[in-house]
């Protein structure tokens, strides 16, 4: 598995390749998505994500973190947190073979790919897990949000045709109105 991802059509992104981002965004710790942020994070496609591209990467991240107001990690802190979570075979570079055995390789890339991902996992509640529970994947996670989304919309539009159906019953009757009167 070599070389970084290079589009095939720069302006526009086909249906399939969004899917395809989409899966990878949403679940960064399945071994296809861990291979696609491995060559996209891998700039010039030597294998292995050096030093240098972690900066090029939270140097983006920066900028967000700003953006959003929020405290800044520095560059240092997130490369030892990331090599802490990797423990990389060679001690600058870091390899696909190095991130598929590592825990949470979906943390790993939102270090520096994803500051909100990467924020919200840093403030979640440790104890939030109940005993016993299976934990959700990420993906089940992203669906189980994006079906309550759809719940609320459906709900949301119900509610409206209900009203709209009370407003249908007022003209009928206030067109009624002015119909008998001008008889």
């Amino acid at each position: 598995f070599q070389g970084t991802v290079t589009p095939h059509n720069v302006e526009k992104l086909t249906y399939f390749d969004f899917i395809r981002f989409l899966m990878a965004e949403e679940d960064k710790s399945h071994p296809t998505a861990i291979e696609y942020w491995f060559r996209i994070m891998d700039l010039d496609g030597d294998g292995y994500i050096s030093l240098y591209e972690l900066e090029f990467f939270y140097t983006a991240q920066l900028e967000k973190m700003r953006l959003l107001g929020v405290e800044e990690c520095s560059l240092l802190d997130c490369i030892c947190q990331a090599l802490d979570l990797v423990r990389p075979s060679a001690d600058t570079k870091i390899t696909l073979a190095d991130i598929k055995k590592c825990k949470q390789p979906s943390l790993f890339f939102n270090i520096f790919l994803n500051i909100q991902k990467f924020l919200d996992h840093e403030l979640k509640d440790p104890f939030s897990n109940k005993d016993g529970e299976t934990p959700l994947s990420d993906w089940d996670k992203y669906a189980t949000r994006e079906y309550e989304d759809l719940i609320a919309d459906e709900e949301l539009n119900k509610q409206y045709e209900y009203e709209d159906d009370f407003e249908d019953e007022e003209e009928e009757v206030a067109l009624g109105n002015v119909a008998k009167s001008a008889v």
